[in-house]
């Protein structure tokens, strides 16, 4: 076999490829190893296969096959990459180490994005449609016949209303309500724990006057007197504490009821909390109504509680989405941040030991650090660099411990906190790219459903539309030398559609026909010359007749 036989031309996007055929070969099992010119994309005539593929990505894709070595080009988004290499039958897991990280990039970003879509921080109206998925009426045979009843067509309004600030001016107006009554309940929460707040409690308290005695008798003299037994807060907060619980009840209950999956409204972190601290100030009302709370032996723990109502806090990531960026970067940031952990837990035990015995070498009659779990507070602060200054080190040994200490917490601290920031500017970057971008693209057809209609052009045409133009040339009916030429044109005029057929039979006896090929022996036309028609034997067709200029096919 020849050089220019073992050749390929392979054309790939208009750009020509030339290689050999044993090139193609290095790599089995692939879309370049098993061609032949049988295939539909083989071109007999210019000798080459056309593919209809970006022909950058095709050069690293040869390349390959040429070295053995599979680099990404720069230039190239990674889907698209990744799509080409499944087209040709690669494997994306062949990318040269070098490569790697540029290539998985776009992984990352896809992750990034799907985190973003669960976030939904998307501030623009909803339509119908995604209203419709997001209730799951696709298939639901009442609303696309829009007899659905009145309160199921009430529930995505009301949804709206409580869940979409951004849907409405009155769904806003909620948003701001609901805010409002947030900051007061945790205002009224903090203030009546001041002193200048409450107010005292004040009970009767017996005393003994004097003590005389009277015919070696012992007589008392009793008496009792008004004392402050405790402090409580101010009426008025327990009023404005009932007002916020009112709406949070009625808020929650709204929601709940219009949820579209009320197994994910359960399970969501926000609500639980807003359900626990709404359930606490009523538990915590119906005990100050029975009259029972002064009496509880743990009145205190039950105070206690009610602190989860400051977690009411949370709420506002249902209207700020920054928020719900910074929580979840740190969801995001969990790898980084129990390794920090690790790293912390294990320098405070280092180092709590070291202080211990290292306070013990020199003669220290001031030594606090009496323990290790002593040492172990004084490591948190120092690590942390706070440096509450309650427990200091005397000696020198125990004052180079301190100060390995510190350092080793700046170091320990400082390493996995870039990460933490990169992550967080990554989705807000994110983010914001994403509300400037269109909600809606322009739809691209298939490829194949391209191709179908090249093949049928008139197929999808509308009840308005002409039939298509036929053309019907026959051959020796009449003799060698005969032709007939029928075309059919029909076009749309004022009545619907009319139907136009010409025959134009015109005998042409030029030597030029070949009577052998035009023989009922052949049934293949191999030459046929144009025919040339008089003007004046085509009919003229007014605007009435057709709307359209026929067209003569010879």
């Amino acid at each position: 076999m020849s050089d220019s036989d073992n050749r390929v031309i392979l054309n790939v996007g208009g750009i020509r490829h030339e290689t050999y055929k044993a090139t193609l070969k290095k790599i089995p099992a692939t879309r370049l190893s098993r061609l032949t010119e049988a295939l539909a994309n083989y071109d007999p005539v210019l000798n080459e296969y056309f593919f209809d593929r970006h022909p950058g990505v095709f050069a690293q894709i040869l390349n390959y096959y040429r070295t053995g070595k599979l680099h990404y080009p720069t230039d190239v988004c990674g889907p698209l990459f990744e799509e080409e290499l499944e087209f040709w039958s690669l494997d994306s897991n062949q990318v040269e180490p070098c490569c790697w990280m540029t290539y998985t990039q776009h992984r990352d970003t896809q992750d990034t994005l799907a985190v973003l879509d669960r976030l939904d921080l998307d501030t623009e109206k909803l339509t119908e449609e995604d209203i419709a998925k997001k209730f799951g009426w696709d298939d639901d045979p009442k609303y696309l016949n829009g007899t659905l009843p009145w309160y199921r067509r009430l529930q995505p309004k009301l949804w709206q209303l409580f869940d979409e600030p951004y849907s409405s001016n009155a769904a806003k107006a909620v948003a701001v309500i609901s805010v409002f009554f947030i900051c007061v309940s945790i205002l009224s929460f903090c203030l009546k724990t001041h002193p200048y707040m409450r107010v005292p409690v004040i009970g009767n308290v017996s005393v003994i006057l004097a003590n005389y005695s009277r015919n070696n008798a012992s007589i008392s003299s009793l008496s009792w007197t008004l004392k402050k037994i405790s402090t409580e807060a101010h009426p008025a907060f327990l009023y404005v504490e009932i007002v916020c619980n009112i709406w949070f009840t009625v808020e929650i209950l709204i929601r709940f009821v219009v949820s579209p999956r009320k197994l994910n409204f359960i399970k969501s972190p926000v609500n639980i909390i807003d359900f626990v601290a709404t359930l606490s100030f009523f538990f915590d009302f119906t005990l100050q109504v029975a009259g029972t709370k002064e009496r509880l032996t743990h009145s205190d723990f039950y105070e206690f509680i009610s602190i989860v109502r400051i977690f009411r806090l949370f709420k506002l990531t249902r209207h700020f989405g920054g928020l719900k960026i910074l929580i979840h970067t740190f969801k995001a940031s969990m790898k980084e941040l129990y390794l920090l952990i690790f790293f912390l837990i294990l320098f405070i035990v280092i180092f709590a030991s070291l202080i211990y015995y290292a306070e013990r070498l020199q003669v220290n009659p001031d030594n606090q650090f009496t323990s290790i779990p002593i040492g172990l507070w004084w490591s948190i602060v120092t690590m942390t660099t706070v440096g509450y200054g309650d427990l200091v080190p005397k000696t020198y040994v125990g004052m180079v411990v301190g100060g390995l200490c510190a350092l080793t917490g700046v170091l320990t601290i400082a390493l996995p906190v870039p990460v933490i920031v990169s992550n967080f500017a990554m989705y807000y970057s994110h983010t914001q790219a994403r509300s400037k971008l269109p909600k809606k693209r322009r739809r691209v057809l298939p490829v194949e459903t391209v191709r179908q209609q090249t093949r049928n052009p008139h197929s999808g045409h509308s009840s308005n539309a002409g039939l298509p133009s036929k053309m019907m040339m026959s051959a020796g009916i009449n003799g060698p030398g005969k032709l007939s030429h029928t075309l059919i044109n029909t076009s749309t005029g004022s009545n619907g559609k009319e139907e136009l057929t010409m025959n134009l039979i015109k005998r042409n006896t030029t030597k030029n026909v070949n009577h052998s090929v035009m023989s009922s022996s052949s049934s293949k036309i191999e030459e046929a010359k144009p025919v040339k028609i008089a003007p004046e034997s085509v009919p003229i067709l007014s605007k009435s007749e057709s709307s359209e200029q026929p067209t003569l096919f010879v």
